[in-house]
């Protein structure tokens, strides 16, 4: 390993730079740099070259052309143990840059701002340093190469300890950090390219780059044996979940999170008050009313064995009543917008309920990421979001029998739970509570009569819906014995005229939707 004789310094997060710099300086590193940061050493007292001065030639087109030069590329590629490399260099009178320490325009934090301009998102497109670490690691068998400045102290501990050398082990694991950021870096700007194309539906691309940052390491995945990590999607500005303050309780498992991202995704369906009780990635309780503690009630009693150790997700500030009332059972995770100070206080007596709050997050539309992606065996599988809205003037009515205006609110209600069921899915409900709810069984009959046998409610006077088409009568027979009034269903079965048959023999009312909603 060669001995750090002269180090090229770029960056936009200045953080600890100047420290950085004085501590290579005084081990008798050279320090090549450019504009603000060549600014701020300086005016730190810490001596340098300007890049215009090492290279000959002035910075142009208004600093886009800065560190694009052979004299600055060819030292960083030099092979050091290949005598042509070597005797180029002499040639062209070129000296050995054996470290860069850039890291780049600050690209994301540039798209997120409000009433920033299309021009002003092109320019922090960084060319120069995602250049210069490129070159650097991939030579990092003579070159150092720091992009972030959470390594400044491991890299000068490293030198002060091998006599200003740095270890081929530490520079092979920045090469590494080089590449990871450098393609995240060019993954959001794909990401915001693909957003500004011209069309309303771009198709998918040929090539998919999914830029994402760690977040935290996970005690283990879904069983103890599996590895498991939280990762944030960097082209995505809906950050609930990965942006979500937890306020108190054990960490977050990856069951948890799985669970609060289905809690979380069905209680937005909801503008009043709501409240979403997830057991297994599956809700066993949901309700909507005028206050959140009366949605909770009505939804912990849809299935109040299965609301045991669950993820509860609302979609309002959670009051000391509501506080009480979770605070009477198991539960694992809470998930609201935010809490109360009373409440915080009567949660805080159960030290290991974890609390999440989620606050309002902005919308960037350059940052909407609405695809649902599914691993496979060797691949991803990538579709829209099921993001498809339903309302009482897209339904149609099918049957003899008419939904009151009753029925049919509970009915759009019925549509937005099962939406967020497992297939096959059945949902009975009264008003805007489910009564009873039947998942991911192998034949839709199944999940009609789980539906009914889970229910802890009257059956009477319900309505019902199903995640997609009837195959046959038999669920309408079933639906019947259970008080089932009215149904909503996507439609389009052979056997559709047997179904509404069936229907007009019971006084069912039936409307389709059009829109099937399979959740696999």
């Amino acid at each position: 390993m060669q001995k750090i004789t002269r180090a090229l310094i770029s960056v936009s997060d200045k953080t600890g730079i100047v420290e950085f710099a004085r501590a290579l300086t005084d081990m008798g590193v050279e320090i090549i740099s450019t504009g603000g940061t060549a600014r701020q050493l300086e005016d730190a007292g810490i001596p340098l070259i300007r890049v215009s001065q090492y290279t000959g030639f002035p910075e142009m087109l208004d600093g886009r052309v800065k560190t694009l030069h052979p004299k600055i590329h060819a030292g960083l590629l030099a092979l050091w143990d290949k005598t042509s490399h070597k005797e180029d260099l002499i040639k062209h009178e070129i000296d050995a840059i054996n470290m860069v320490v850039v890291n780049l325009y600050p690209f994301y934090e540039t798209v997120v701002k409000s009433g920033i301009t299309k021009e002003d998102i092109i320019e922090n497109i960084d060319i120069g340093g995602p250049t210069m670490l490129r070159s650097a690691a991939k030579n990092f068998r003579f070159v150092t190469c720091v992009c972030t400045p959470s390594r400044y102290g491991e890299v000068i501990d490293a030198m002060k300890n091998n006599d200003g050398r740095v270890p081929d082990e530490l520079r092979l694991n920045l090469a590494y950090e080089v590449f990871l950021m450098t393609s995240t870096y060019d993954s959001v700007i794909a990401h915001y390219f693909s957003t500004i194309q011209p069309g309303d539906e771009p198709a998918f691309p040929d090539q998919f780059s999914i830029p994402l940052k760690r977040i935290q390491d996970l005690r283990y995945g879904e069983n103890p044996h599996q590895k498991a990590a939280l990762y944030k999607l960097a082209i995505d500005s809906c950050d609930a979940l990965t942006g979500a303050r937890q306020l108190q309780g054990k960490e977050l498992s990856y069951n948890n999170i799985v669970d609060l991202d289905s809690a979380y995704r069905l209680v937005c369906e909801f503008e009043k008050p709501a409240a979403v009780i997830v057991k297994h990635n599956n809700p066993c309780g949901v309700a909507q009313a005028d206050d959140l503690l009366t949605a909770y009630k009505r939804a912990h009693a849809t299935d109040p064995v299965s609301a045991f150790g669950s993820i509860q997700a609302f979609n309002t500030t959670v009051d000391i009543g509501l506080a009480l009332e979770i605070n009477s059972t198991f539960v694992e995770a809470v998930l609201a917008p935010d809490y109360t100070d009373e409440a915080l206080q009567e949660f805080s007596r159960k030290k290991n309920l974890r609390i999440l709050k989620t606050g309002k997050k902005p919308f960037v539309p350059a940052l909407n990421f609405s695809c649902d992606i599914k691993r496979i065996k060797g691949g991803l599988l990538i579709q829209d979001m099921d993001e498809r809205m339903i309302t009482a003037d897209t339904v149609e009515c099918i049957t003899k029998a008419k939904p009151s205006p009753q029925q049919l609110e509970s009915l759009l209600f019925c549509w937005k739970v099962v939406k967020h069921v497992k297939s096959n899915a059945i949902i009975f409900a009264s008003g805007t509570e489910t009564v009873g709810i039947g998942a991911g069984q192998m034949s839709r009959i199944d999940s009609t009569m789980l539906a009914a046998k889970k229910s802890q409610k009257p059956l009477e006077d319900i309505v019902m819906a199903s995640d997609a088409f009837f195959p046959f009568r038999d669920n309408i027979d079933e639906a019947a014995k259970y008080g089932v009034k009215a149904i909503i269903q996507p439609g389009g079965s052979i056997r559709d005229q047997e179904v509404i048959d069936a229907c007009n023999e019971y006084g069912i009312a039936m409307v389709v939707t059009g829109v099937r909603h399979f959740k696999h």
